[in-house]
């Protein structure tokens, strides 16, 4: 590889969240840290010479993404995804979860019905809660070692609850799931026949493995198209979040004036200079880099399953499809609780995780663990997991 992702950055007194919010939040300052979803990695070379060039100019004024940008953009998801965008159907905001929010606040009232498939991404029902709409959960279905939709289930429950808006995790975080076109066009013709708009999170979307192809909700036909937002982002391909910047794609016109007036009315308007020069130096430069960085990835993911399965085998691993995330299976320690299993790996084991109720009460006895960090930090924190697991069956 052009590139040493196996070189450790020290992330502590960075304002890293991952890394100098232990003390604050009362873990182990000690803890080998892989819960937050960023990567331990230095971001490409590109973007940081970009981001060099604009600090060394020395204006920060009031900023909007031009000609450079929407091209980058455009040819990104192009030549990606077969996605064809136009300028004007891109709606640039902080993050993911603010344009989640903001479409939640936009396309339903208070009181209306949410939907969502739980274990899923915490912010989608912290959310909804928190701008009082009311969460519907159409829970995934474990099978086969990995998850499924209920269809069925999906259908009755947009009918029974009255479902206005399905917030949709695609690829699937925690579980790892690519979900195939035929999983997607079953989804959007319930969605269709019953009016419930889409948002569909692909922040994700370019972290998929192969054997594997992401599918863009609104390639699925002209009707899922008009009928649903698609959230993207550079954070999670190029490890950007800290930027704030992403990339809200409505083709549809009306839709998207009203997102934009409920956008307005946060009082947000630039968007972030840094972001929009850090997104046109990714999409345009940074192809090398993130397949690489994806190839080093998936090779964690494997080292992580065959390290768990020759020391700690009763921890279930199920391999992901797509995301740089692992989702742990502790069910089979039996003896132990949820709180117990926890607990032990931050207090004992020290290694700060997600823990999997988190993502709702499906992802009771799992753990979700980063593996976009170098080998060695990886490799430390499984040691540290599996020589913990061998003395689970031992505790009273």
């Amino acid at each position: 590889m052009k590139y040493n992702f196996d070189k450790i950055t020290d992330r502590k007194n960075s304002f890293a969240i991952k890394y100098d919010l232990a003390e604050k939040r009362k873990k182990p300052l000690d803890a080998v840290s892989l819960w937050v979803a960023d990567m331990d990695f230095p971001t490409a070379a590109c973007i940081q010479k970009a981001l060099a060039e604009r600090a060394e100019h020395g204006i920060f004024g009031y900023s909007r993404p031009d000609s450079r940008y929407y091209g980058a953009v455009k040819n990104w998801f192009k030549t990606r995804h077969n996605y064809e965008i136009e300028d004007e159907w891109i709606v640039n905001t902080p993050g993911v979860v603010f344009a989640i929010a903001t479409s939640i606040k936009a396309y339903t009232e208070e009181g209306d019905a949410v939907l969502i498939q739980k274990p899923v991404y915490y912010p989608f029902f912290n959310t909804i809660k928190a701008l009082n709409r009311r969460v519907v959960n159409n829970p995934l279905v474990l099978k086969n070692g990995h998850y499924e939709i209920d269809f069925e289930d999906f259908e009755n429950k947009i009918v029974s609850e009255n479902v206005k808006l399905f917030v949709f995790c695609s690829p699937h975080n925690p579980g790892g799931r690519v979900w195939s076109r035929e999983e997607l066009s079953r989804l959007s013709e319930i969605c269709l026949r019953h009016n419930v708009l889409v948002v569909s999170d692909e922040i994700h979307s370019d972290i998929v493995f192969e054997g594997h192809t992401h599918t863009v909700w609104a390639t699925l036909s002209e009707d899922a198209a008009e009928n649903s937002v698609i959230c993207t982002s550079p954070s999670k391909t190029f490890n950007l979040a800290g930027l704030q910047f992403s990339n809200i794609i409505i083709k549809n016109e009306k839709l998207r004036a009203a997102f934009q007036k409920e956008y307005d009315k946060t009082g947000y308007d630039e968007p972030s200079l840094m972001g929009i020069v850090a997104a046109t130096a990714a999409y345009s430069d940074g192809a090398e880099w993130f397949d690489q960085v994806k190839s080093y990835i998936w090779e964690n993911i494997l080292f992580a399953q065959k390290y768990i399965s020759e020391h700690a085998p009763r921890i279930r691993v199920m391999l992901p499809e797509g995301t740089y995330l692992l989702w742990l299976d502790f069910s089979d320690f039996t003896e132990l609780s949820d709180y117990e299993i926890s607990e032990r790996i931050l207090r004992k084991a020290k290694v700060w995780l997600d823990y999997g109720k988190m993502f709702g009460s499906e992802g009771e006895k799992f753990q979700r663990i980063n593996c976009a960090t170098p080998r060695p930090i990886l490799e430390e924190a499984l040691k540290r997991i599996c020589s913990e697991a061998l003395l689970f069956e031992h505790a009273s």
